[in-house]
C-alpha cells in the first residue's frame, strides 16, 4: 500500500500531496465543528433534533446535488479555481453557523456551506483521479483514509475542549481549517486538467448521467451513506443520552476515529489478499450494520464505544474501495462529471439518514422504542449489501476494469 513517489513527476507528486493535505484540512475542519451542532442546538438551547437534522440534510442534499456541476465545470474550466472559492466560501458559513441564534440564520449557514462544499469536493477528488496511475489509486486512497482518520481524531477533540469555552469559538475554529485551505491550494496546487480535454458541463454530464451501470453502483451504495451520517446525528445523541454530558460526544467521535486509524492498514492488508474493491465494500457494509444493530443492546457508553469501533472497521473497508471503484469506472473524457454524480449518492442517501437520523431519535424517545434508529439502520444497511453483491455478480468486469487514466497539467 506504499506509494510510489519516484515514478511520478513533480506535478504529480505536488498535486497528490497537495490533495491529501486538503482532505486532512477539510475533515478536522468539519468534524471540529458539525458533530457538535446537535450537542449545541438540541442540548444546550432545547432545539429540537428532528429540526437539526432537517438542517444537515438540506446542507448534505444541497452539496451534493450541487457538487454535480462543481464536477463537470472542473472538466470545462479546471480544478484549482473552484476549489479556492469553494473553501472561501465555506470558511464564511462555519463562522455564521458558529454565531447563528436563530433557525433561519443556522439553515441558511447550512446552506451556504452546502454551497462552498459543492464547488471543491468533486474537483479535489477529480485531481487525484487524474494524476495518479491506476495501479497506485488503493494506496492512495487508502492514505486518503489514514489522513482523514487523523483529522477525525484532532477535530472532535479540539471542538470537545473549545465548547467548553464557548460555541462561537468552535464556529471560528472550524473555518480557520478551511481558510488554511485557501492558502494551501493557492500556493501549492498546479493547474491540472482533470480530464481528457475541454468537456463541455452538458457533455460531461451527459456522459455520466447515461452510465446505467455507474448509476447502479450509485443507487446501492445510499445505503451505506444511509448508516454513515449517523455519526453526525443519531450516534453523538446516544452518547449524550448514556452519560449526560457533552464531553462524551468528542471523546466517542475521537474512539471512532482512533479506531479507524488502527485499523485501516491491516484491516485492507488482509482483506486485499482475497478480495477485489467491491467485495471488500461489500463486507464493509455489513460490518458497519452489525455495528450500528448493536447500538440497540448498549446499556453503557462502553459498549458504545465497542460498537462504534466494529463500525469503524466497517467504514476503513468502504471508503478507499468506495473511491477506487468510481475512479475506475470513470470516463476519462469526464472525471470531474463522474465525481460529482457521485455525490448524488450520499446527496439522497446521506439527507435521508440525517432526516430519519434525527428524527428516529424523537419517535423512539416518545415510545419509548430505544432500539428503532439502530435496527432501521442495520436493516437499511444489510440490504445495501445484498444489493450490491448481485450488482457485483452482473457486472465484475465493468467494476474491475478502468477505462482509461491519464492526465495533462500545467
Amino acid at each position: 500500500m506504499d506509494i510510489a513517489w519516484h515514478e511520478l513527476d513533480n506535478i504529480q507528486k505536488r498535486g497528490l500531496m497537495t490533495a491529501l493535505a486538503l482532505w486532512f484540512l477539510m475533515q478536522a475542519g468539519f468534524f471540529l465543528l458539525i458533530p457538535l451542532l446537535s450537542i449545541h442546538y438540541v442540548d444546550e438551547l432545547g432545539w429540537a433534533a428532528a429540526f437539526i437534522g432537517l438542517v444537515l440534510a438540506v446542507r448534505q442534499f444541497t452539496q451534493q446535488g450541487l457538487t454535480v456541476f462543481g464536477g463537470a465545470l472542473a472538466d470545462r474550466f479546471g480544478a484549482k479555481g473552484l476549489i479556492i472559492a469553494g473553501m472561501v466560501i465555506r470558511t464564511a458559513s462555519f463562522v455564521m453557523m458558529g454565531f447563528a441564534t436563530t433557525k433561519p440564520l443556522l439553515m441558511a449557514a447550512g446552506i451556504l456551506a452546502a454551497l462552498g462544499g459543492s464547488l471543491f469536493d468533486s474537483p479535489s477528488r477529480a485531481v487525484v483521479a487524474a494524476l495518479a496511475p491506476e495501479k497506485m489509486l488503493p494506496a492512495i486512497y487508502a492514505r486518503v483514509g489514514i489522513l482523514q482518520n487523523a483529522a477525525r481524531t484532532i477535530g472532535p477533540m479540539l471542538g470537545a475542549l473549545l465548547i467548553t469555552v464557548n460555541f462561537q469559538i468552535v464556529g471560528l475554529a472550524a473555518a480557520g481549517f478551511f481558510f488554511i485551505g485557501v492558502l494551501v491550494t493557492a500556493v501549492f496546487l498546479p493547474n491540472v486538467s482533470v480530464s481528457i480535454g475541454k468537456t463541455s458541463v452538458s457533455k460531461g454530464l451527459n456522459i455520466a448521467f447515461h452510465d446505467r451501470t455507474f448509476i447502479t453502483y450509485l443507487v446501492m451504495m445510499m445505503g451505506f451513506w444511509f448508516m454513515w451520517v449517523q455519526v453526525s446525528i443519531a450516534l453523538p445523541l446516544q452518547a449524550k443520552a448514556l452519560t449526560n454530558s457533552n464531553s462524551s460526544v468528542g471523546v466517542l467521535l475521537t474512539v471512532n476515529a482512533i479506531a479507524a486509524l488502527l485499523l485501516q492498514i491491516p484491516a485492507l492488508k488482509f482483506a486485499q489478499k482475497y478480495l477485489k474493491p467491491l467485495p471488500m465494500l461489500i463486507t464493509g457494509i455489513l460490518i458497519m450494520a452489525i455495528g450500528l444493530g448493536s447500538v440497540a443492546l448498549v446499556t453503557s457508553i462502553w459498549h458504545l464505544y465497542a460498537a462504534i469501533t466494529f463500525f469503524a472497521l466497517g467504514t476503513v473497508l468502504v471508503m478507499p474501495n468506495a473511491q477506487t471503484v468510481v475512479a475506475t469506472m470513470a470516463d476519462p473524457r469526464a472525471r470531474g462529471a463522474y465525481m460529482g454524480v457521485s455525490s448524488l449518492s450520499l446527496a439522497f442517501g446521506g439527507g435521508i439518514g440525517q432526516v430519519l437520523g434525527g428524527t428516529m431519535v424523537d419517535v423512539a424517545a416518545n415510545m419509548n422504542v430505544p432500539a428503532l434508529p439502530w435496527v432501521v439502520s442495520a436493516v437499511i444497511g444489510t440490504s445495501a449489501a445484498i444489493g450490491l453483491s448481485y450488482f457485483y455478480s452482473r457486472n465484475a468486469t465493468a467494476v474491475n476494469t478502468p477505462k482509461s487514466l491519464s492526465f495533462s497539467g500545467d
